[in-house]
């Protein structure tokens, strides 16, 4: 029986990796359940799940998950120590779905425990791709992509070498904006933002799908994961959605995965891995689907793509700074205070403010460090909001 973790459980990915689970349960032995504000849907979980502990990451709402476990045996915790205490527990298999910056402790503590963690936070290797790496690399832990691109290309660089891979392109659906005349973007509305043409996903990489900051940090997490330069990543819009990610490789040969949009697939693969196991997801009639569509993207439509390049050459914690931006300028846009087009502005002002800051961006990879880059551009994020709320 494996002994599985599941940190984000009430999101999107979360809730697909429980789906999983629940088909074979009798195969797994559930230790750690850890969500945010959804406290019934994490009670509920982890009762079902028969987990050891269940972890809400906001401490005031203790009471409630205390009040939804009483009588079950499931441990109620909460707070940023308890979601720490989770990933330090001993388990074979993580799931890694908290968002944003706020899921690299916890999957660093999955790490140094030696346990595989399956990745979908992609901020940790964006905001701390080398020390996220070496932490796997000093405890044998093993990291794998849940990202359906990032899982695409993992798959298809099973028993190749990749001094042989020439390129690497990431398919982006283009979002919910792909087709709009590039004047309309000004006054995108959140609800027009928050519909995927393609995916079921939660509203925040919802959002950053149409912005493509999703994509953005996905070009980075492809770079830190797989070692390639950033003259080797492409992005291609494909608005079917059906290939998920190519490698080109020296001798011209371009090998793609293709599937139907469902993380369950990526999920399943990084769950049963190195084994292949049947999943419930829909099978490609290819026929029916008749033609694949490709475009390259508009860089005036998508700013946020070519900030992500300019990170990469950047380097040092500046990705720690992109990623803390974005997520800043993000909610700033859900609340209504910045307009759609203003979240890759404020963006670019951080990169900027902070860059002329010595030592800052160049300081060395610890969680410290990271964290305290984090919160200084959030800080200045905040600035450049209030500045163009004004």
């Amino acid at each position: 029986m494996r002994r599985v973790s599941i940190f984000g459980a009430t999101g999107s990915i979360g809730q697909n990796t429980i789906d999983l689970i629940r088909r074979d349960p009798d195969a797994y032995d559930v230790i750690a359940l850890t969500g945010g504000r959804n406290i019934a849907q994490l009670a509920r979980d982890a009762i079902e799940m028969r987990a050891d502990i269940a972890v809400t990451a906001f401490d005031e709402l203790l009471p409630e998950l205390t009040a939804a476990l009483a009588g079950t045996g499931v441990v109620a915790a909460a707070g940023e120590a308890a979601l720490l205490e989770a990933g330090a527990r001993p388990a074979d298999w993580i799931m890694s779905a908290i968002v944003g910056a706020a899921g690299l402790a916890p999957g660093l503590e999955a790490l140094k425990q030696g346990a595989s963690l399956a990745l979908a936070n992609k901020e940790s290797l964006v905001c701390a791709g080398a020390l996220v790496l070496e932490t796997a690399r000093q405890n044998n832990a093993r990291l794998l992509p849940v990202d359906s691109e990032h899982s695409a290309v993992f798959q298809a660089l099973v028993g190749e070498d990749i001094s042989a891979v020439e390129r690497i392109v990431i398919t982006a659906s283009g979002g919910a904006f792909r087709d709009w005349p590039l004047e309309a973007l000004r006054n995108a509305t959140l609800e027009q933002a928050s519909s995927h043409p393609n995916w079921d996903m939660g509203q925040r990489i919802t959002i950053d799908s149409a912005s493509m900051f999703n994509k953005a940090l996905e070009v980075i997490e492809t770079r830190e994961y797989f070692g390639v330069s950033p003259r080797q990543i492409e992005v291609i819009v494909h608005p079917e959605s059906l290939i998920h990610a190519l490698v080109g490789f020296k001798d011209g040969a371009l090998m793609a995965h293709l599937g139907a949009p469902d993380m369950r697939h990526a999920i399943g693969y990084a769950l049963h891995w190195p084994d292949r196991r049947d999943l419930p997801v829909s099978r490609l009639d290819l026929a029916q689907v008749s033609q694949l569509n490709f475009r390259a993207p508009e860089h005036a439509r998508y700013p946020a793509l070519r900030l992500a390049y300019a990170v990469m050459e950047r380097g040092g914690l500046s990705g720690a700074v992109f990623n803390a931006a974005k997520e800043q300028a993000l909610d700033a846009f859900i609340a209504g205070q910045i307009g759609f087009l203003d979240m890759a502005g404020i963006v670019e002002d951080v990169l900027t403010r902070m860059e002329t800051q010595p030592g800052l961006i160049d300081a060395a990879m610890t969680l410290d460090n990271v964290m305290h880059t984090d919160q200084m551009a959030r800080h200045y994020a905040v600035e450049a909001i209030k500045q163009r709320a004004g």
